[in-house]
């Protein structure tokens, strides 16, 4: 691996989210695929782009800055299964696993930022 994100667990869980909330949605209705479909999957992409966007040659704080993004994207995660879970759209089973790994991951996240000066 040659990029710096690429050895962050984080950045690789993130990439996993990403990859679980991909196939979940393919379940969703048709009529939800320019709503919370779109909207889920970009805000579980967004995580992982914006910890490999600024991770390698920038300063620390422009660094944490974007952990911030990624931060409140996989927050946005979180919102947007409990809307599916409201719609029906997922149930319990589907939903426990995604909302424990964005847990994870924002503790991760917010570990990565304590530690940049």
């Amino acid at each position: 691996m040659s990029f710096k994100f690429e050895r962050l667990i984080v950045w690789q869980k993130a990439v996993e989210l990403s990859d679980i909330v991909n196939q979940l949605t393919k379940n969703f209705p048709k009529d939800e695929l320019f709503v919370l479909t779109s909207q889920i999957k970009r805000a579980a992409d967004s995580v992982s782009l914006n910890i490999a966007e600024r991770s390698t040659g920038q300063s620390n704080a422009e660094f944490k800055r974007f952990l911030g993004i990624a931060l409140r994207s996989d927050i946005e995660v979180v919102g947007c299964m409990h809307l599916a879970k409201k719609r029906g759209y997922v149930d319990e089973k589907s939903f426990q696993p995604i909302y424990n790994r964005c847990e994870e991951i924002l503790v991760m996240i917010n570990s990565l930022r304590n530690k940049l000066k």
